[in-house]
């Protein structure tokens, strides 16, 4: 039977348990999008308490993109320095690492990125006021090699995997959704158009490390929100990001957020889109959604619901959970 302290395979990456650090937003950058002696020092401490996986919070590509005045930046050549450093740190602590790449889309606001922010469409992500513009085709291209170019410098850091933010009313869940998506050219419309600036960004990174690199998907397999994205149409969704070159799908909410207000009570709330996820394809899956007892977590790997499981807001209260989580399991 599987288990939460069994190691796990995937190309040249090999963890040493099946526990995940998720990538949690700090705000410890400076304003530029640097990484900061606070982040060296919140990952290592988490890194180097038996953590398999370390997904580094969410790294804009572009300015434009930028969520919060103080969020981690992977937007040019100057950040690999410290990134390289961040990178090092969670290594030399006995943990791998991947780094999420993201683009905060109609996400964010005008007072934080300098600009109208932009979408698929004119349609606000819902809870957020200002209309987005929608964004034009050169464009779209222009932010597939941003993401290229943000994966350049993700391995030249020296991150062991790379995560694409595909959840959270984030860009490319914008694109994925029919409910912010209503275009009407080639990136709009049935599951594949809106699919393709998403299936782009995968085959530029995918590119740019070449095989055998570990590629993650933080995929929002449901908007839980009428006129949205449904799980039976992201378990359509599924095997075409796989297919595209995604190594592990990270399974999480859409348009909905990270903490449904209608979820967010219910220990492991996105574990069944994660085990339905699962069904459709051939890639470790990693659930996550407000789990903080090591039984529990045990069981979605023990019971195959899931491969891994991603452990947050109890990893930020106590960084040596995962260590204390295997001795509890084991006694």
């Amino acid at each position: 039977m599987t288990s939460l302290s069994d190691t796990l395979a995937i190309d040249n990456l090999v963890l040493k348990n099946r526990i995940v650090m998720p990538p949690l937003a700090n705000d410890f950058s400076s304003p530029d999008g640097e990484v900061t002696r606070k982040h060296l020092d919140h990952y290592q401490a988490r890194a180097a308490a038996d953590i398999g996986l370390v997904i580094v919070e969410h790294s804009y590509v572009v300015t434009e993109g930028k969520m919060t005045v103080k969020q981690l930046g992977i937007h040019n050549d100057g950040l690999v320095e410290g990134l390289t450093k961040l990178a090092d740190i969670i290594r030399s602590s006995g943990a791998k690492s991947a780094i999420q790449l993201t683009h905060a889309g109609a996400n964010t606001s005008q007072s934080v990125c300098g600009c109208q922010p932009t979408g698929p469409s004119n349609i606000p992500v819902p809870g957020r006021d200002e209309t987005p513009r929608p964004l034009e085709t050169d464009e779209i291209r222009a932010l597939v090699g941003a993401y290229r170019d943000a994966a350049r410098r993700a391995r030249e850091a020296g991150f062991d995997a790379i995560e694409i933010h595909g959840a959270h009313g984030f860009l490319l869940c914008q694109f994925a959704s029919p409910y912010t998506n209503q275009r009407s050219d080639q990136y709009g419309g049935g599951t594949e158009n809106r699919l393709r600036f998403p299936l782009e960004v995968i085959n530029a990174v995918r590119d740019e490390t070449g095989p055998g690199f570990p590629l993650l998907y933080r995929f929002g397999a449901s908007d839980f929100l009428q006129g949205g994205l449904a799980l039976d149409e992201a378990q359509k969704i599924a095997p075409m990001l796989v297919e595209a070159g995604i190594n592990i799908l990270d399974i999480s909410g859409g348009l909905c957020g990270s903490r449904p207000k209608d979820l967010k009570d219910m220990p492991g709330f996105f574990v069944p889109l994660a085990q339905s996820i699962k069904a459709v394809v051939n890639v470790p899956v990693i659930a996550v959604g407000g789990i903080t007892d090591p039984v529990f977590a045990n069981s979605i790997v023990a019971e195959k619901k899931a491969d891994l499981v991603a452990v947050g807001r109890a990893l930020l209260k106590n960084p040596n959970w995962a260590r204390e989580a295997l001795e509890q399991l084991a006694d």
